[in-house]
């Protein structure tokens, strides 16, 4: 195992990290879990700098869509082509749960 493999099992015993699928490829799909915040701060910070700047390339390319709810929250949520230009650069939106 080198260093990278190391750190991914590291992550993934402190459950930090999660397997939440596969790709076509046999790629796995990693979701970076709330605990990272606290204890793997330097991941969560690395983690939502790099989406926080992939977030508003998208926006900025108009692949955002942007509506409020009732309680006047914003709310964004990737177009069709967004969700394909996110998996270009490695960003594959999960859907969340509804209950």
């Amino acid at each position: 195992m080198d260093n990278s493999d190391d750190k991914m099992y590291e992550y993934l015993q402190m459950g930090v990290i999660e397997v939440v699928g596969i790709e076509e490829d046999g790629e796995f799909i990693f979701k970076i879990t709330e605990l990272a915040k606290e204890l793997a701060p330097e991941l969560w910070e690395v983690h939502t700098e790099e989406l926080d700047k992939i977030f508003l390339e998208l926006f900025d390319k108009g692949l955002v869509n942007i509506t409020y709810n009732e309680n006047l929250e914003a709310e964004f949520e990737l177009t069709e082509e967004g969700r394909s230009v996110a998996r270009e650069y490695g960003i594959v939106p999960l859907e969340e749960d509804k209950e």
